[in-house]
């Protein structure tokens, strides 16, 4: 029965179901079983390529047209598999026999006992997941991160020299620049995108306990750990964990799963930022027609992209970690709750594409409110006492942190005129006095630098 997105438990089939839809192709049911059925053929083929006696007379010829039963892949071979599986009650198995219905078809019947020759089914599952993973991060996500990331470094260089009041401890600290602000981020998650392209996808690939024993016993003289590499790394793209249990140890998944936790947090640590620069009217909101901002106050402008982004992200990284914590553990050599955890791996994926959108429509809302910063800035002039201390230091004047801290650490308002009087009654140099006049909040902010 087909259902309404209005139907669906999960707000990634559901409410969010647009957003997510790309990840369909790489993570819904019928795409594991196109992943495995891509799997087996070039496997099929690879035994062909050997060559093994049995498959010598095999056309060459034909390697494309078996190709095409995942390339050309449809949603009714999808629904035969599962009709098979209620069977079977084995979800690889019945993958096997659809692909023997197919050589059947094709008048390949003498070929067909090759298919899932000498294999364990975690050989196709752990090695049909790392290729989803692969394509749906390379196709779908990093693009994604890549369009952010532009975004900020836009951003962030078009506001490079607007001057911003800095807070530490939420307190007035001394200046900035809204755009270095936003090119922290900027730098943050450009270093953890490269790192998470140094790691590899990994796949298992030696039978049953990942020593080859059937394949050793049937054709003894074949170096198979070869042969399996050049399958998996050369022809699949994957890289092959040569010394396994029957499973991948997911070793490097769960290093995956924790580098996207980290960029995920990263963005946390943005969406949080930004809500709070327009709590305090740094940043205004372009406002859409017909938008409601909330049921009952008309006036408001509700930073929901930001929260929709972080609350989104914050599911992706709980699932991310029960992945990292969870995978590289299984009873020696193998038991099934990596099974049904790796069928999850698509929903964290979904959740952090869905908080990306919303952040880069968050983003694309933004209107820097220069008046506001400006008017931030001239209300605390007290964070120019850092600048003034430390030149004193330098001219060697007595305790010029206890004479700063003297005069700001008070209630009663520090503004110009009052930095100014406390200037003229320091026994300096006209020189540095003229240099200590100089300093205001607007021009006090370092250098910035990228």
């Amino acid at each position: 029965m087909d259902l309404s997105p209005l139907q669906a438990i999960s707000p990634v089939d559901g409410r969010y179901r647009r957003l997510a839809a790309p990840l369909a192709d790489y993570f819904s049911e019928a795409a594991l079983i196109k992943y495995r059925i891509q799997v087996e053929v070039e496997y099929f083929i690879a035994l062909c390529r050997l060559p093994l006696p049995a498959l010598n007379d095999f056309d060459v010829n034909r390697f494309e047209e078996l190709r095409d039963l995942y390339r050309n892949f449809t949603q009714p071979v999808a629904q035969r598999v599962k009709d098979i599986e209620r069977v079977t009650n084995h979800d690889v198995k019945a993958v096997e026999y659809i692909l023997k219905e197919e050589f059947e078809a094709l008048g390949l019947r003498a070929f067909k006992e090759y298919i899932h020759f000498g294999l364990t089914s975690q050989d196709i599952n752990n090695t049909a997941l790392p290729l989803s993973m692969k394509a749906a991060w390379l196709e779908v996500l990093e693009p994604e991160f890549i369009a952010v990331i532009a975004v900020l470094e836009k951003l962030a260089r078009g506001w490079k020299n607007v001057p911003m009041l800095a807070r530490t401890h939420g307190q007035p600290a001394s200046p900035t620049s809204v755009g270095k602000e936003l090119f922290v981020f900027v730098e943050r998650l450009k270093v953890q995108m490269e790192q998470m392209r140094r790691v590899p996808f990994a796949a298992k690939f030696g039978g049953a306990t990942g020593n080859f024993n059937a394949h050793a016993a049937a054709f003894p003289k074949i170096d198979w750990p070869v042969f399996a590499d050049r399958l998996v790394n050369e022809t699949l793209g994957l890289s092959r964990s040569r010394t396994t249990t029957q499973i991948e140890h997911y070793d490097h998944l769960a290093a995956f799963c924790d580098n996207l936790r980290r960029i995920n947090t990263i963005l946390i640590d943005l969406d949080r930022d930004i809500w709070a620069y327009i709590a305090m009217d740094y940043f205004k909101q372009k406002i859409k027609a017909g938008e409601v901002g909330s049921s009952t106050m008309p006036h408001k402008v509700n930073p929901i992209d930001f929260e929709n982004s972080e609350g989104n992200l914050g599911v992706a990284n709980a699932l991310l970690a029960h992945l990292a914590a969870k995978l590289p553990i299984s009873r020696l050599q193998r038991d099934l709750t990596d099974s049904t955890v790796t069928r999850t791996i698509g929903v964290p994926f979904a959740h952090t594409l869905i908080a990306l959108k919303s952040l880069q429509k968050g983003l694309a809302k933004l209107i820097l409110n220069e008046e506001a910063i400006r008017s931030d800035l001239e209300a605390n002039w007290a964070v120019v006492a850092e600048a003034i201390q430390t030149i004193l230091r330098r001219e060697g004047y007595p305790r010029p942190y206890e004479a700063l801290k003297e005069l700001t650490r008070t209630n009663v308002k520090i503004d110009r005129q009052a930095i100014a009087d406390f200037i003229e009654s320091l026994d300096v140099s006209r020189a540095v006095k003229e240099e200590l006049l100089a300093i205001t909040p607007e021009t006090y902010t370092g250098v910035v630098s990228f």
